[in-house]
């Protein structure tokens, strides 16, 4: 139940994807048009709106029995799954190509619920949690935030069988026991603290074995795992619990890609391959080797200085400086910036950028470790 070959696969992609929504910041204000241009194949409605009274939508199509819903950025600093959301909804339109028999196959079997942007306000401050300081991935239970209610809401009245739960992952994240950035990470959420593998659980297990199937010949040994920690009060947790099917996929970093448009494509081929899995699966037995994917692990950096000198105390040494390139917003545009994350030894740690720093001084490197 593949797709179709890679490299038709990369082709269709090329010619596809939503070429007006890029970089990391991606705002109601860029999804508005698009939505607007969706044609009658979509129904588009207003669930309701944020806590700066910003529209969250959802987009519906398709007409099978399978029901599935999907969220990005709930999470408002974590914008790829937007960005392949809308690659999605382009091939949705296409009819012409080499998958459209695919796409017929998803919407006469599934019917599927987008909510392409849960957290415009967070969107817009370029932090995980909404205009009130609630981080929606833990507000599963109490449900404090507009934006948490309207999600349950969908999902009490939809009752999806899969759920998809996007998300962005840090470039701190390397495939355990490699040097190579987790550029995509699945998760099977637990229902309990004793991580039960529930019949839903290996349903679950099954799609990210398929999505993972397809990755490992684009990106082989850079897809990693999340720990299956059962945490009380978060959406994916309690979604499975509930008895919903919940995917996570967390983009993470590919090498020179932190608009994380490479990731984006592998975003939306992991998406694809898991709407069709479910689409065309006869049973969802082949959930044994979703233990097989590596562990995700902390030992990504994205900058290393090596041998830099150093004076504290007016006493002179010399180590490495781990650094993490991190976002934030100033005066409405996004910059990015060096964080210092690790001092010392850092053997133990990998890089795309290794920098000599023996003749560097420090205080020109305009670090942050704030």
């Amino acid at each position: 139940m593949n797709l179709t070959d890679i490299k038709t696969l990369e082709l269709l992609y090329q010619n596809n994807f939503e070429k007006k929504l890029k970089g990391r910041r991606i705002l109601f204000d860029d999804i508005e048009p698009l939505l607007q241009k969706l044609s009658s194949k979509f129904e588009k409605e207003i669930l309701g709106y944020s806590e700066n009274n910003i529209p969250i939508y959802k987009i519906s199509i398709g007409t099978g029995k399978i029901k599935i819903l999907i969220w990005s950025q709930m999470h408002g600093n974590e914008s790829t799954g937007t960005k392949a959301l809308f690659d999605l909804f382009n091939f949705f339109e296409k009819n012409d190509n080499e998958l459209s028999e695919i796409i017929a196959t998803i919407l006469k079997n599934c019917t599927i619920q987008f909510i392409p942007l849960l957290n415009p306000d967070g969107a817009i401050k370029f932090t995980r949690e909404n205009a009130n300081n609630i981080d929606l991935n833990r507000d599963a239970v109490k449900k404090e935030a507009k934006e948490s209610r309207l999600l349950r809401d969908v999902l009490d009245t939809f009752n999806p069988r899969f759920c998809f739960n996007l998300h962005d992952q840090r470039s701190i994240f390397n495939v355990e026991g490699t040097p190579n950035p987790a550029t995509i990470s699945f998760l099977a959420p637990s229902e309990d603290v004793d991580r039960t593998v529930t019949i839903g659980r290996k349903e679950t297990m099954s799609v990210i074995v398929a999505m993972n199937n397809l990755l490992q010949q684009v990106i082989p040994n850079q897809v990693g795992r999340y720990t299956d920690e059962f945490y009380p009060t978060a959406t994916g947790d309690n979604f499975q619990k509930l008895g919903h099917n919940t995917i996570l996929i967390e983009a993470g970093h590919y090498k020179d890609d932190y608009e994380r448009e490479i990731t984006r494509k592998y975003n939306f081929y992991a998406l694809l391959q898991g709407i069709y899995f479910i689409a065309s699966a006869k049973d969802y037995t082949s959930y044994i080797s979703y233990y097989e994917i590596p562990n995700n692990d902390t030992k990504f950096l994205d900058i290393i200085y090596k041998n830099i000198k150093i004076t504290e105390n007016n006493r002179n040494s010399i180590t490495n400086i781990g650094i993490q390139l991190k976002f934030r917003v100033i005066a409405n545009k996004l910059e990015m910036y060096k964080h210092i994350e690790k001092v010392g030894d850092l053997s133990d740690y990998y890089s795309h950028n290794y920098i000599s720093a023996e003749n560097l001084d420090i205080k020109e490197l305009e670090l942050s470790n704030s």
